[in-house]
């Protein structure tokens, strides 16, 4: 059914503020891992053993990510009941004050306080912008349309570490970088507040048609989920749901190694200085980007089973990428690294993409699909909280080699998982 222009437009301006929203959050989010260098060399100039700081930022990434783990479980939810544009909005705040409470000291408990603050509030947001997507686009779309707003936190991570790598060149300290990110996610928070709309149906407009298999399809004359009870219940009873947050689990793992060690790998073992090495880790998100598109570009062609297909190639593409990065030298020019971090990227980001949006969508329709999206992502980022301390620990004990070995193996189980997906799809 060809769209009105009217409706066209006002999609138009939807997609932009909730791109640009959530690229700003990546800016308070990327920071830190573009700043985790100079912070061990702070500490370390203060006495700290340079092990023991790393250590130390591993411990303080994973608690983030668990309480960015808990928001996704607790707050994503809240979107289905009270709208999508409270929790976009209400993340966006929490992301700015936080980061400006980070540069107050350079204690590690108020590093510590201030990183859990701002990511566990930050995981309203991602919910919010899933919810107010599915009250503007029928299912039909939901693959491309979720592929261009996954790009969002691609292009703000891979946008923020550039720019944070040139304020670096340019002599900024660390407490500069967290002040530019609190500053631009204040821009876009105010563009958000004055023309974001929660649904086309406030305007006048007709409601999108939903995934006519959705796990509330035999509610589907209702806006809101019964209760709380109903709506986790709903999703937590099918397999199906349960096989895609596993999946979740081990995609968030490798994710989020990467978005927070990718500076200091290329520091330490390449031998890059630190502003080459926060540019060269905004390949990771840059090449993603590209992953992204065509992931969602494909998915609205090839059907549910077609991204089960996409999720199996394109894991087993990382893992073979991540067991070449376990014998890839140190030192040098790095050319060799630099392309094996980029082919992960490119494996691994576009299926990663589908599980807290498109699937999401799909499994909890107008009722249930911003507590789908919180329960996938939320679990996912349980797996994502190793990525902190336990990928530290096991990078400063056995070399950065080893690391990837780790994670070769969980995205050869991933990659198996996504088989196992496509064969129960088709007895569905």
């Amino acid at each position: 059914m060809t769209e009105s222009p009217k409706l066209v437009r006002y999609q138009i301006a939807t997609v932009a503020l909730l791109f640009l929203g959530y690229a700003g959050y990546y800016f308070c989010r990327s920071d830190l891992s573009v700043a985790i260098p100079l912070i061990i060399d702070e500490l370390g100039k203060h006495g700290m053993d340079v092990k023991a700081a790393t250590v130390s930022m591993g411990s303080l990434v994973s608690f983030g990510v668990l309480a960015y783990a808990a928001g996704k479980l607790t707050l994503g939810g809240v979107a289905d009941f009270l709208g999508g544009k409270r929790n976009f909005l209400g993340g966006m705040i929490g992301a700015i004050l936080f980061t400006v409470l980070f540069t107050i000291t350079g204690a590690l408990p108020v590093f510590t306080l201030a990183w859990i603050g701002n990511r566990y509030l930050q995981a309203a947001g991602w919910a919010g912008l899933v919810k107010v997507t599915s009250r503007w686009f029928s299912y039909s779309s939901y693959g491309a349309v979720m592929g261009v707003m996954s790009l969002s936190f691609l292009v703000g991570d891979a946008v923020a570490r550039q720019l944070m790598g040139l304020m670096i060149q340019h002599g900024a300290a660390w407490r500069q970088l967290f002040w530019f990110a609190a500053a631009v996610l204040c821009v876009l928070l105010v563009a958000n507040a004055l023309f974001l709309r929660e649904s086309r149906t406030a305007l006048g407009l007709p409601e999108p048609e939903v995934n006519p298999v959705n796990l509330f399809c035999a509610d589907r004359n209702r806006d809101k989920p019964r209760s709380v009870a109903a709506l986790l219940g709903t999703l937590l009873r099918s397999p199906l749901f349960l096989l895609v947050c596993a999946l979740s689990l081990g995609c968030t793992l490798v994710r989020e190694t990467f978005n927070t060690w990718t500076p200091t790998y290329f520091h330490q073992f390449v031998g890059f200085n630190e502003a080459r090495s926060a540019s060269a880790s905004a390949l990771f998100p840059a090449i993603g980007a590209v992953s992204v598109l065509l992931a969602g570009w494909l998915s609205d062609r090839l059907g549910e089973r077609g991204r089960s297909v996409l999720m199996f190639i394109g894991l087993l593409g990382s893992a073979l990428a991540l067991f070449a990065l376990t014998v890839a030298p140190g030192g040098g020019s790095g050319v060799l690294a630099v392309v094996l971090v980029s082919v992960v990227a490119l494996g691994l980001l576009g299926p990663y993409s589908y599980l807290a949006g498109a699937m999401a969508m799909d499994f909890g329709g107008k009722q249930g699909g911003a507590a789908s999206s919180g329960l996938i992502d939320g679990i996912g980022y349980l797996g994502g909280a190793l990525a902190g301390d336990s990928m530290a620990r096991i990078a400063t004990a056995f070399g950065w080699q080893k690391a990837f070995l780790v994670l070769g193996v969980v995205c050869l189980l991933s990659s198996a998982s996504a088989g196992v997906l496509f064969f129960a799809q088709k007895k569905v």
